[in-house]
């Protein structure tokens, strides 16, 4: 299930809102209720964080190379 608010986040906003939860989780003091809710968001952020590194590598992996080894340009990956 997708959190339409963390979808809009950038990695790295997901990622220090994800080193906050897990902070939080380790520091004891919630609920088990609590600790539920911040373990489930903190899967969501996760699962973000590691989408947008995936967009991110596939991109690199699109940079075209000139016969020199000089970056040439860059192809289009969809979705982006």
């Amino acid at each position: 299930m997708t959190d339409p608010e963390i979808e809009a986040m950038s990695f790295e906003d997901a990622m220090k809102e994800l080193e906050a939860t897990v902070g939080k989780l380790e520091h004891g003091d919630a609920t088990l209720e609590e600790s539920i809710a911040l373990y489930e968001r903190g899967a969501k952020l996760r699962a973000h964080c590691d989408s947008r590194l995936r967009q991110a590598e596939e991109r690199v992996e699109k940079i075209t190379m000139a016969a020199d080894g000089e970056p040439q340009g860059t192809v289009p990956v969809e979705g982006l």
